[in-house]
């Protein structure tokens, strides 16, 4: 089986676009309070990858939950570039605040929450493939929720 040839991209911040899409083949994002900035990189590598940034919505006023689920991925990481957030993880004790300059990697398939973000908060996140199920789930195991 041949692999999907891999394509030169530039995704310049002058020409940013942000939207209520995950991506340009997902109907909606994940979270009602983040907007999205897709990178190009599904395109450029044939689905393998996906890349955006995710930024808390100028005067978003509401809640910033997930609610407990788990993304069906080979691969996914964020890197925080601004503000804060708060992650619960199955198997994992406690809660995770994440700030600027922190990285974390949650492996394929492991249920996790997102608590609340700072209303700055904007991170970096790749994952593959770049077209994947999330699956809502009841509760993150190890974690009484508040």
């Amino acid at each position: 089986m041949s692999q999907p040839k891999q394509k030169f991209h530039v995704n310049y911040s002058k020409n940013a676009v942000y939207t209520d899409s995950l991506n340009s083949t997902a109907k909606d994002g994940q979270r009602s309070y983040i907007e999205y900035r897709d990178l190009g990189l599904s395109e450029a590598t044939g689905g393998k990858f996906h890349a955006h940034v995710g930024r808390v919505k100028p005067e978003f006023a509401g809640e910033k939950h997930t609610r407990p689920h788990r993304h069906h991925v080979d691969f996914q990481m964020i890197y925080v570039l601004k503000g804060w957030t708060k992650m619960v993880y199955e198997g994992q004790e406690g809660v995770f605040t994440f700030r600027a300059g922190d990285m974390y990697f949650q492996p394929a398939g492991i249920v996790h929450d997102g608590l609340e973000s700072s209303e700055d908060f904007e991170a970096l996140e790749i994952f593959s493939p770049a077209v994947h199920e999330t699956e809502e789930v009841e509760g993150v195991p190890g974690h009484d929720d508040e």
